[in-house]
């Protein structure tokens, strides 16, 4: 499914912009405008609206993980504790897993969630600029330099330290739950991620707790939002930052009435 842009009306902010992480079900909080130093912002924010965010479609990597490692369909549906019917309909994209489900799978694959998604949308657009330009020997076409340089320069643009609302890839989950990634740094195991939970959504199915690899880091923007950790139950609201290890078992829900986003940091999150 993908998401309207941002500014559009939506119960559901998959691409929370600026002004629009505080606007949710017609209210609007003031928020301040949105400095302007140099190219590179004016730049940033003219393509917030014409740049669409990539809507990662996860199926086929979880597939290509799990081929690569020699396991199979129903090796991998018995470490996660699944049926391999749903493992197929997972890595077909006929469905999506929840985040506990995610996260299981990449426990029992070996890998790192990051892994899973891939680079982002713009660093893939940087490697084809970049190669763009080059013949079958290595040297650059002089004929299709200039252009080349270009591309790539446009595209290492769009690839830098500063991601923009429209620019972020977005995974949308089971059970109401969408991720968006605010950025990725290659060869890290780091999950940076501006989380959506709406009314009802949460984690794991049948509130089940979840445990995996890193140490979990989050700060709440809007709604309300239960962690359950371990044995006990904490209601976040605005404002509110929890920090834990993500090996103690755990689950969020959102038992309001409106979505609840915040930014949640998971790191050395798996892998190799």
């Amino acid at each position: 499914m993908i998401y309207p842009a941002a500014g559009k009306d939506t119960d559901l902010p998959a691409r929370v912009s600026i002004a629009a992480e505080h606007q949710l079900r017609g209210r609007l909080w003031p928020v301040s405008p949105r400095p302007q130093f140099g190219q590179r912002a004016v730049a940033c924010c003219r393509r917030e609206a014409c740049v669409p965010a990539a809507v990662l479609q996860i199926g086929g990597r979880i597939r290509a993980e799990r081929a690569k490692k020699g396991i199979s369909l129903r090796s991998l549906a018995r470490g996660v504790g699944l049926s391999p019917s749903l493992i197929s309909q997972i890595e077909t994209g006929k469905c999506q897993p929840s985040v506990s489900t995610l996260y299981a799978i990449t426990n029992v694959l070996g890998i790192s969630v990051q892994d899973v998604l891939g680079e982002t949308a713009a660093a893939a657009e940087v490697r084809h600029a970049a190669g763009a330009g080059r013949v079958a020997d290595g040297n650059l076409a002089l004929a299709a330099a200039p252009a080349a340089a270009a591309r790539a320069g446009a595209a290492a643009d769009l690839a830098g330290p500063v991601v923009c609302p429209g620019q972020r890839d977005v995974l949308e989950l089971d059970l109401g739950v969408v991720w968006q990634r605010l950025g990725q740094v290659p060869g890290s195991n780091v999950d940076f991620l501006l989380v959506t939970y709406q009314p009802g959504g949460c984690s794991s199915p049948g509130g089940r707790l979840m445990r995996h690899a890193g140490t979990e880091y989050g700060y709440l923007i809007q709604g309300e939002l239960t962690l359950t950790l371990g044995r006990q139950s904490h209601r976040l609201t605005p404002g509110d930052a929890v920090s834990f290890p993500s090996v103690t078992p755990h689950a969020y829900r959102n038992e309001g009435t409106v979505p609840s986003a915040g930014v949640w940091f998971v790191a050395d999150s798996g892998g190799g």
